[in-house]
Order: C-alpha cells, then structure tokens, then sequence
C-alpha cells in the first residue's frame, strides 16, 4: 500500500539538488519567465538605440548593461528558486529589514535624477531603487505575521501586517511614489482576504485609499499633474501618454516593421515605462498580446499550484508575489494605453533597469520555490490543529 498525499511528488533519498529542483519547479511558469527576458532583449535592441546616441554612448551600450542584469537576475532566480521555504522566509525578512532602513535614508541620502521623485541610491557607476527590492521581502514578512496569527497563542499577525503595510506606503508616498504605495497595499489586501479578511474591511480599505489619494492631490502637485493629464479628455500630442497613444494606434495588427518605428526617439522612457509603446508600434497587436499571455501563464500557473498547498505562509506568500508580479504587469500595461494615470513604473523582466530587473529575478525565484511540487500536511494544519506530520511510504 501506498498513502497518497495530494499535490506531491514523493521525495528521493539522496537526490542531488539540481535535478530535484528541475522535477519539482514549475517548468510552465519558469519557460514564461524566460521568455520575457528574451522579449525584453528584444525590445531593448529596438528601445534603447536612440537613449544611447542622445547621450553619447555607443549604440547598444543600455543593450548590454541589461544583457548584465539580467544574468544577474535569472541567476539570483535559479539560485533563490532552489532554496527551502523556510530558508525562502528568512531571506525574505532579512531582506526586508535592509530594504524599509535603506527607504528610510532615501530623504537624506537619495536622488531624484531630475524626474521629480526621490527614489534611489546613486552610485556613481549604478544606482539602486530599494522600493524594487522591498517588494518581495515585504511580502514574504507580511506573510510570516499573518500565518503567525493561525497559531494557537499566536501574535496579532494581521494587525501587526497591516501597520506595517501602512507605514510602508506612507514612507513611499512621501517620495512621492504613489504607483508603487498602491501596489503595496493592493498585493496586502489580495492576501489579508486569502487570509479570511471580511469583505466589509477591505471595502474600509478601498475606502481609505480614495481619501488618501483625494488629500494627495490637493497636496502634491507632483500628483495633482498626474491625475489632471490622466483625466484631460484630450491628450497632449508633445507628452509621453500623447507619443505612447500614437504609437499603439500607428503599430495595428501586425506593426510597422522592425526598427521602423518612431516613438522610441521621442519618448525619453521607451526602454523602461513605455517599453509596451514600443512593441506595440514595431510588432503590433500580434506581439503584445503574446507578452500578455506569458505575464497569464505566469501568474495563473502560480495560483493553480498554491490553491493545493496547505502550509498558511507558502500559500499566503505565493499569492502576494504571483498578484504582485501579474498586477505591475496591469498597471505598467494600463499606464501605456491609458487606462491608468502615469505611474513610473517598469514592466516586470521586460523593461530596462538594474534594480528591477535583480529584484523581480529574486522575487520570481521566491515565487517558483514556493510552487514547487511538494508533500502537503493535513488540511488541519491551516487552522493550527497538532497532527502528526504526512507519512510518505515508498513503494520498494
């Protein structure tokens, strides 16, 4: 006889770690992401040519300088993919811990690079956004409190989380950088309610942001302008919502061809915010919506496997990370044909950018070693019940 547990793939003794991780990684989710990288070259060849020259740097130097970062970013995603959860957790935390002191210091220490908004660290050679680093962590120790709370005895994890989800975004807002406040609170809110949050407390939530934004905007003009272009009924031509509307309406079905394209030498951010403009001009519809299927495959894919799982903190941190990654997808896609006011903010493994690609490759690589295939507990164990942990007996 042989126990069945659900959702498993029975673990061999003395396994090598590489091939243990290639036969319970979710290759699905994993061939999506890498080929979001490889769509991100792609586009960075087209996007990032005409930045080059207008700063006096050879042709496709932002070309190879993702080429760079993006090694880094699927090598730090195998490497963090292969780790255990609880090994997962701690990274997670510590990370987390680094990353809220470094967005503390960013009004002391940090730069805006004349955009408007402090939100890096320069380097001189380099510079590093740290909100792009606390994304992951801040979801992984958001997920440790609220699975806290399912124990007997337990601390307040919820409460605890929702405090700190609430200084978080205001020490964001502060920058400002609303895009990513609301991303903070949106990936919060997606998993307090898989936690078991009542409805009536995240509509208290909604609520809440709509004042927040509405004191903003009396307060920030950085916001206010924002908003305004967002709402103008008509578009200003000589803007960057103005050439990224062109530029989709010019690409049609199929595009305008390879490098015949025209908006990426009049937006300053075709590499990065508005690379999906780009797409959609030289490659058209065909290309785009082949980019939004992957960020689905991704994305779903995570869902379906953390809906088997049993342990409260993988299913809790698996969800933040998959509606985190598949959400600045939305909004970075929403920004470019409209539907969202300007946020400033990259598409995931597809834009340029050092710190956005290095932290998505670790917060993927979280994502994946949380849905790898593994023994699941009793569905007890989620509501903190002792029992003895699930026997696996082997056929000999």
């Amino acid at each position: 006889m042989t126990d069945m547990v659900f959702g498993t793939v029975a673990a061999k003794p003395g396994e090598p770690v590489l091939p243990k991780w290639w036969r319970t990684v979710d290759r699905w989710a994993l061939s999506g992401i890498l080929m979001l990288f490889l769509v991100g070259i792609l586009l960075g060849l087209a996007a990032s040519v005409p930045l080059a020259e207008r700063n006096g740097l050879p042709q496709f130097y932002y070309v190879y300088k993702q080429l760079f970062f993006g090694g880094v970013a699927l090598v730090a995603m195998i490497l963090t993919s292969m780790m255990s959860t609880k090994l997962v957790r701690r990274l997670g935390v510590f990370g987390f811990v680094c990353c809220l002191i470094a967005l503390m210091l960013l009004p002391v220490f940090g730069t805006d690079f004349g955009k408007g908004a402090t939100r890096w660290f320069s380097l001189g050679f380099a510079s590093v956004q740290p909100s792009e680093f606390l994304k992951p962590g801040f979801i992984v120790f958001s997920a440790w409190l609220m699975a806290a709370s399912y124990q007997v005895g337990g601390p307040p994890g919820k409460r605890m989380s929702f405090m700190v989800t609430i200084g978080i975004a205001f020490l964001l807002a502060m920058q400002p950088d609303f895009g990513q406040a609301c991303l903070i609170i949106a990936s919060w809110g997606i998993m307090y309610f898989v936690a078991g949050a009542p409805l009536t407390l995240l509509l208290s939530m909604a609520g809440g942001v709509v004042t927040a934004g509405f004191v903003a905007y009396n307060n920030s003009e950085h916001f206010a302008r924002r908003i305004d272009g967002f709402l103008n009924p008509e578009i200003d031509p000589r803007t960057q919502l103005g050439y990224a509307t062109n530029a989709i309406q010019e690409g049609g079905f199929f595009g305008v061809g390879v490098g015949e394209g025209t908006v990426k030498w009049s937006l300053p951010d075709a590499h990065t915010d508005f690379i999906i403009a780009v797409a959609a001009e030289e490659y058209g519809l065909v290309l785009v919506l082949f980019v939004i299927g992957l960020f689905a495959i991704v994305t779903v894919r995570s869902f379906l496997r953390l809906m088997q799982e049993r342990d409260p903190f993988i299913r809790l941190a698996g969800t933040g990370l998959a509606a985190l990654f598949g959400m600045q997808a939305l909004i970075n896609m929403g920004v470019a044909v409209r539907l969202l006011p300007a946020k400033g903010m990259t598409l995931p493994f597809v834009s340029y950018g050092g710190s956005s690609l290095v932290a998505a490759g670790i917060g993927l690589g979280m994502l994946l070693a949380f849905t790898r295939t593994r023994p699941q507990g009793d569905m007890n164990d989620v509501f903190g019940r002792s029992r003895p942990p699930p026997r696996i007996i082997r056929n000999e």
